[in-house]
């Protein structure tokens, strides 16, 4: 019977918007609609596709790639988190430049900023009248320095968008005694703001709230930064807790009127506009929904929960919800390890490759990008830094802001780069013909949804090109939302064709253009197994923060092809290509990427003998998870160190039969400057207990360039045993450190 009903029901909604159905809605378009008891699942997938973002969301859609500033003390004290113990004159920040900053971020295409104007640890970036933990009490500008107020005039300087990150947590409150947060006051009604002796509001407006102490406190700065800063464009929350005192609760559905009222153009993160993608390492799923289930209604919400399950907005997890809600997600990640700057040496940044990918990922995946720029303790961000965004910005406009759809015939609609117009497919058949006067080549489709009135209705689509007299699929892909980047090697055609294979009732398309980018053939690596299996690969960007598992290279450049010899000669776009590892165990390796009419670097590998038969016999000492194996794996990734006691630091090897030698290769290990060998001595021994010294060998520079290094012997030996034996460590370190060993018949 409630099978009958619920179809009835439908129905019934279809014939009641019936004056709709040329424009594809069968029903009133929402950022939130509630799934009632007798709905079906037809009928709840209805629903979704007339779930919309807000106006304030979509603006947030389009600003697509917007930046993140971690700035405190944790940048004077290189930590990540701070405890709320700092004295505020650790802050110790002679110089500040955010005009720098804005001209960097606007030249990487960015559109908005969000800056940390209270992390953790409690201390503030502006001049509050609620606290003395902050700017005020440094030596910065004699106290009267205002990091929020420069950052915001140098936006408005440069066209940027701006934002606060107000954290929640507050260990400064925790943590002193007479600190607000958890001290169980009682909940009373509260005028926002409260009164100041001396520092007047020019916002007039006031507000009355039910709350406790933190809660007034937090009211009250968020009503500092929202009137006296101009237009803030997005409040971001998160959820970390460092400490729970006192049963400390956040009223959150208060701070959102507020915000409501003082802030109209705002988003809020971590609430009902926007949520976290999950991770802090730039990593995207390859179907990213922002029409999301929910059990209770979100814009009655008072806390929420992360969302990072894989699958979060498929058809099977919408049938289990009470409420369908518009909630897009911002991809977040750092340019350097961590969030805060620590120095230029050992916090390395990422590759261009790697941010122009999460670029294409995030924005061409339905998200927002939001990309941490840390500022140093100079106030400016580094020169990598700005290299990076540079360079990013030259691709994004080279690649995106050059449509080879331009004057393609087709459906107007779809081509004439405006959101606002669509293409309603609503024949059996969905599909979308672009032709073009002439040939060209590309290998990047966008395609955008008119999301703003017919939501997300994309499942499943499929790009072709016109080749050879047929047509030949080139790309597919899941969803499309607010924009799809399609990825894909480059092709020739005057034709090509999307097809929208499964949807949520008829997809509204309103944009599809055609892009190239300029492949760069990247660096290569060469590796070898311990049983003789050589793989060719891009060379992976060393960054060890958060990784994200995404091989930039090979994402940029689809149709990268890598050729190899095996005779040391120079490889040419004619050598052997590789798809799978093989089997060498001798000789010298040398490969290449090409792409189109591009050669990249030629990088070689010199192949010592096999170390499937090696073993340890003995060494003077090893550190914790640094064991001497590791010297000897096959991953310079992996090194064995020994401790700091005696001297000399030594490792004897049994190469597991006797071999005529001519050279050997050390290769030191790369996560710090602490161990690498810079004189040492070479021993040999029949037996593998008494040794006879056979050469010496000295590797210059290693701590600026540690890379591999190889050592010609004076004369040919033929031994099974070999002891390395340190006498000089670099940097006048106490440790010996090898990443890999290898020797040369």
């Amino acid at each position: 019977m409630k099978t009958v009903l619920s179809y009835i029901t439908l129905v019934l909604l279809i014939v009641s918007c019936s004056n709709n159905t040329s424009n594809g809605l069968l029903m009133p378009t929402s950022s939130t609609i509630k799934i009632d008891d007798d709905d079906t699942k037809d009928s709840i997938i209805v629903k979704a596709a007339h779930v919309v973002p807000t106006k304030n969301q979509y603006k947030a859609l389009k600003n697509e790639f917007i930046a993140f500033i971690h700035f405190g003390p944790n940048t004077f004290t290189r930590m990540e988190w701070g405890n709320g113990f700092e004295d505020p004159k650790i802050f110790d920040l002679k110089t500040l430049d955010t005009d720098q900053w804005c001209k960097a971020m606007k030249a990487a295409n960015m559109k908005k900023v969000i800056l940390t104007v209270k992390h953790h640890e409690g201390f503030v970036l502006w001049q509050s009248r609620y606290t003395k933990h902050g700017i005020m009490s440094t030596d910065f500008q004699n106290g009267k320095g205002d990091i929020l107020r420069d950052l915001s005039n140098s936006c408005q300087k440069y066209g940027l968008k701006l934002g606060v990150y107000l954290s929640p947590a507050d260990l400064y409150q925790i943590e002193n005694k007479d600190g607000l947060y958890g001290n169980l006051s009682k909940y009373s009604d509260r005028v926002i703001p409260r009164p100041v002796e001396g520092r007047p509001f020019k916002n007039k407006t006031t507000f009355t709230f039910n709350v406790d102490d933190y809660n007034e406190y937090f009211l009250n700065q968020l009503f500092e930064l929202l009137t006296e800063y101009g237009p803030i464009h997005e409040v971001w929350f998160d959820g970390a807790h460092p400490k729970r005192k006192g049963g400390q609760k956040y009223n959150y559905l208060a701070w959102k009127e507020l915000i409501s009222e003082l802030a109209p153009e705002a988003v809020v993160f971590g609430k009902q506009d926007i949520r976290w993608c999950g991770n802090e390492a730039g990593a995207t799923r390859d179907t990213e929904w922002n029409v999301i289930p929910y059990q209770g209604n979100p814009l009655e919400m008072n806390s929420f929960a992360d969302i990072t399950g894989e699958d979060i907005g498929s058809r099977e997890k919408l049938y289990d919800a009470k409420y369908l809600h518009y909630q897009q997600a911002e991809t977040n990640t750092s340019i350097r390890e961590g969030w805060f700057y620590r120095d230029d040496t050992s916090q390395k940044v990422r590759s261009v490759d790697d941010v122009f990918d999460m670029y294409e990922r995030s924005v061409g995946g339905n998200t927002t990008f939001l990309l941490n720029i840390p500022p140093n303790r100079e106030g400016k961000f580094s020169p990598e830094d700005v290299r990076v965004l540079n360079e990013v910005g030259e691709r994004i406009n080279k690649t995106y802001n050059v449509n080879l759809f331009a004057n393609a015939s087709g459906f107007k609609n779809v081509l004439d780069e405006d959101v606002t117009t669509y293409e309603l497919l609503d024949a059996d058949v969905k599909e979308i013909i672009v032709e073009t006067k002439k040939p060209i080549t590309i290998n990047r489709i966008v395609i955008q949804e008119a999301i703003a009135t017919h939501s997300e209705r994309v499942e499943k689509h499929a790009l072709d090109a016109w080749v050879d007299g047929s047509w030949k699929e080139i790309a597919a892909a899941t969803n499309v939302g607010y924009k799809r980047i399609l990825r894909f090697p480059e092709t020739t055609s005057n034709k090509f064709r999307i097809r929208v294979l499964q949807s949520r009732l008829s997809p509204a398309i309103s944009n599809v253009t055609g892009h190239y980018y300029k492949t760069r053939p990247p660096q290569l690596s060469i590796t070898r197994s311990l049983d003789g299996q050589v793989s060719i690969q891009p060379k992976k960007h060393d960054f060890g923060w958060k990784p994200h598992g995404e091989d930039s290279a090979g994402n940029l450049n689809r149709a990268l092809e890598i050729r190899y010899t095996t005779d040391g000669s120079e490889p040419t776009k004619d050598s052997k290509l590789f798809n799978e590892s093989f089997l060498a165990t001798s000789g010298e390796i040398k490969a290449a990427a090409f792409s189109k009419d591009q050669k990249g670097s030629v990088v070689s590998k010199k192949l010592g003998i096999l170390k499937n038969d090696w073993k340890i016999i003995k060494v003077d000492s090893w550190s914790f998870a640094n064991k001497s194996d590791l010297a000897i794996d096959e991953n310079p990734d992996t090194y064995w160190r020994s401790g700091e006691k005696g001297s000399p630091h030594f490792l004897e090897l049994d190469l597991g039969k006797s071999y005529t030698l001519k050279a050997f290769a050390y290769t030191p290990q790369k996560e710090d400057a602490n161990g690498m060998i810079e004189k040492g001595t070479i021993k040999v021994s029949n037996d593998g207990r008494n040794w006879k010294t056979i050469d010496g060998f000295e590797f210059g520079n290693l701590i600026n360039d540690p890379v591999t290094r190889t050592h010609q012997f004076k004369s040919a030996v033929t031994t099974q045993y070999i002891r390395i034996e340190s006498k000089v460590i670099a940097g006048g370190k106490k440790t010996a450190a090898i990443a890999e060993l290898d020797f040369f018949e």
